[in-house]
């Protein structure tokens, strides 16, 4: 072989090796980008920054998939990663639920990190996953939701009765002890149905509120409701995991941690310095409910979402009285 015809064989050996060792995961998130998907967006960066772009993730905001269809996308394999929140579909991620009971006394994005996370890892938690083919990666932490509503300022407890609301999981519990009637309407679709009178207040988190347009709409915004959170985690497909060589699946598991510091600072920063301005620009008036309201509120939704969640779950075959109280004991710090 002339020396030419060496250098051409190599050549095309190396690029061959490349490509091979190329990879590029599809992830299906929606909406936009927001506070919300940082760390994805963050998660991304780093792959491809660690790889020298032999591994890339390519985001897509609702062109893969509808938000409640994610995580059957994952078990199909029709793409690689998604976001998904437990309470679109808790009949399909049911150890996830336990998240978001109401009133469970999270405090912070840190703790809501924590306390995800140890779920995600108990081993009920990764056998209900793997019905779906689904591995967990990471949460999506988000504070405590609040409501904003159009038309009058509730003065008592009483507006709140038939007030329609969207909101989901453990917050809804909360919005129907108030009163409240409870729609469904996918994130994307709120800002049109309050502007036509369909839904008359939303629960989110600011981010949210923000980046779906309730802010525009609303007139007043309940500042200290905090009835719990949503969980919403990013999920990857475990045969595509399996599938990944070490160097990027190393590339992919490392990230995480910088992925989600990247993110809480984002909210606490940039997020939360938008919040006051845009309640500000938008003339919202803050309803602030008493410690008495709250606390009685409390009462009457916690223990007894909690116990019913505990019956559901359990008649179905799940350890949830052991999931239920290793939450707790994160939160109170009592865990072993």
């Amino acid at each position: 072989m002339t020396r030419s015809l060496i250098a051409t064989a190599a050549t095309i050996l190396c690029v061959s090796t490349q490509i091979a060792g190329a990879a590029e995961w599809d992830v299906s998130l929606w909406g936009e980008r927001r506070a919300f998907t940082e760390h994805v967006e963050k998660l991304a960066e780093l792959v491809a920054e660690k790889t020298n772009n032999e591994f890339r993730l390519n985001i897509s905001y609702g062109d893969l998939a509808p938000s409640r269809e994610n995580l059957d996308g994952i078990s199909k394999g029709s793409f690689e990663m998604a976001q998904f929140c437990a309470g679109y579909h808790p009949e399909k991620n049911p150890t996830i639920t336990v998240l978001e009971l109401p009133f469970l006394g999270v405090t912070s994005l840190e703790q809501e990190i924590a306390l995800s996370l140890a779920v995600y890892r108990d081993p009920i938690t990764q056998i209900d996953m793997s019905r779906w083919n689904a591995t967990l990666l990471m949460p999506s932490p988000l504070p405590q939701y609040n409501i904003m509503g159009a038309g009058n300022l509730p003065s008592s407890l009483s507006d709140f009765t038939g007030l329609t609301v969207r909101a989901t999981g453990g917050v809804g519990k909360a919005i129907e002890a108030l009163g409240g009637e409870l729609v469904s309407i996918p994130a994307p679709e709120v800002q049109a149905a309050m502007a036509s009178g369909e839904v008359r207040a939303v629960s989110f988190a600011p981010h949210a509120h923000m980046a779906f347009g309730t802010v525009d709409q609303g007139s007043w915004w309940t500042s200290n409701l905090n009835p719990g959170t949503v969980n919403c985690p990013v999920v990857v497909n475990t045969k595509a995991l399996s599938a990944l060589n070490e160097a990027h699946r190393d590339a992919l598991m490392s990230s995480v941690d910088e992925a989600l510091d990247h993110y809480v600072a984002y909210y606490e920063g940039a997020t939360m310095d938008a919040w006051g301005p845009a309640l500000a620009e938008n003339e919202i008036a803050v309803l602030t409910l008493r410690d008495d309201i709250i606390a009685s509120i409390k009462d009457e939704v916690a223990t007894p979402a909690a116990q019913a969640w505990i019956e559901e779950y359990s008649a179905r075959g799940l350890p949830a009285q052991q999931l239920y109280e290793k939450v707790i004991a994160i939160i109170e710090g009592t865990e072993n």
